[in-house]
């Protein structure tokens, strides 16, 4: 293995999912790629907080982004993951991930099994689940 991305979109399931990948890096000495993808909307009340602060929808998902990125960083190192990348990305997480995984010629995606949309995995199908089904890599889901 030489690629090993995983997702996090901050929940306690990509917590483990990057501790996992971090490990998974370790022990294979490859790179570890943490992807966050922020489909995240915004309510009408937030974005008109986020107007009387004069703070852009766009700035405060980049600042969501990035402590979710430090997070994970974070745990990867306390895992012993010598080789770390973060990036953030826009769109469907699935679609996402899957085309990145394709380009960068992944050898696994690691996330969790449920994230922070549960409603709507249930509803749509999960993230994990499309990944599982049409990723051109291993898909590991952590519980």
């Amino acid at each position: 293995m030489k690629l090993i991305i995983s997702a996090n979109d901050g929940s306690d399931g990509a917590g483990r999912a990057v501790a996992f990948a971090a490990a998974l890096a370790k022990s294979f000495d490859a790179k570890l790629l943490i992807v966050h993808v922020s489909d995240d909307k915004f309510s009408q009340k937030q974005v008109a907080e986020l107007e009387q602060l004069k703070v852009t929808e766009g700035d405060a998902l980049e600042q969501i982004s990035l402590g979710i990125l430090l997070k994970a960083k974070a745990i990867a190192k306390d895992h012993d993951a010598a080789n770390i990348d973060t990036m953030t990305a826009a769109g469907d997480p699935a679609k996402v991930l899957i085309e990145l995984a394709k380009s960068k010629h992944a050898d696994a995606i690691v996330v969790g099994r449920r994230g922070r949309g549960q409603l709507e995995g249930l509803l749509l199908g999960s993230v994990s689940q499309k990944l599982a089904s049409l990723a051109p890599c291993a898909v590991i889901i952590m519980p």
